[in-house]
């Protein structure tokens, strides 16, 4: 099977976005990717919250969402969206942070919401509170694709080997982790961390990845816009890195080889020998 993740270095516009994403997934397809894969973030990046109220839209209403259904099913491909910023229902108004898998059809296959939030601080000029904005998902999710079970997760998920133990034990082959990784811990953590993911689990994790700086409609001259490392990885179930999406915006398509998920497991069946300890 052949993969195809989408490398993007989205604005705060979700219509300006759109165009984009749909060239490179036609660009996909057309290289002959049966499973395309775009970044955490697909329609907008922004810490805004005002102007994540203005643009952002529930699911049912989100113009990037049907519009990327309607792609996958003209297509035929699999999908998955990253991510997309959509509002919810919820009393403070907190927002979403969902990945979708849409299947040939173009119907939902399966949503998962980020269940970890990015409430860091990167050094004195770099803070992140991803909470304030959005309200985290409570549900790891396993979904059937057709062609491989996938576990799917987002960007900070990464750090939390739990989450993708327990998916992995629940039946997926696949790890998809789309992000939009802060460059200064990109260049430190991003590589490693989906490295040991693959091991310890011996799945094929699939990472799209944002890049570069990323525009804000209220940019100020000489302000520093808000930069993802990029660096869009397949890496396989024994570790090594099968493609590197680089630093700049397109695809990059990798060979799935699923039959490698079996054979990485009969060699070290770590899966298989859990042990319950105490302490500390």
């Amino acid at each position: 099977m052949k993969a195809a993740l989408v490398q993007l270095s989205v604005s705060d516009d979700p219509a300006a976005n759109l165009p984009v994403t749909l060239n490179f997934i036609r660009e996909a397809a057309a290289a002959g990717a049966g499973f395309v894969l775009t970044p955490e973030c697909t329609n907008l990046l922004s810490s805004d919250r005002g102007w994540q109220r203005e643009v952002l839209c529930h699911e049912e209403d989100d113009p990037t969402l049907a519009a990327l259904r309607a792609e996958a099913a003209a297509l035929g491909i699999t999908l998955l969206i990253g991510s997309l910023g959509l509002k919810t229902q919820d009393a403070d108004g907190r927002f979403a942070n969902r990945s979708f898998l849409i299947g040939p059809s173009g119907a939902i296959i399966a949503r998962y919401d980020k269940i970890h939030m990015f409430d860091v601080d990167v050094s004195e000029t770099e803070k992140y509170r991803e909470s304030e904005g959005y309200r985290p998902g409570t549900r790891a999710v396993v979904a059937d694709a057709g062609f491989a079970k996938i576990g799917m997760a987002i960007c900070y998920d990464l750090r939390f080997p739990q989450l993708f133990r327990r998916t992995a034990k629940g039946g997926a082959q696949i790890l998809t982790l789309p992000a939009a990784f802060n460059d200064t811990t990109g260049a430190a953590h991003w590589e490693s961390l989906l490295r040991a993911r693959a091991i310890e689990t011996t799945c094929f994790v699939l990472a799209p990845a944002q890049c570069g700086a990323h525009a804000v409609h209220d940019a100020k001259p000489g302000q520093r816009l808000r930069r993802t490392w990029g660096h869009s990885l397949a890496v396989a179930p024994w570790g090594e890195v099968l493609a590197d999406g680089g630093e700049a915006p397109g695809v990059t398509l990798v060979e799935i080889d699923m039959a490698r998920v079996a054979e990485a497991r009969s060699r070290v069946p770590s899966l298989a020998h859990d042990r319950a300890f105490e302490g500390p």
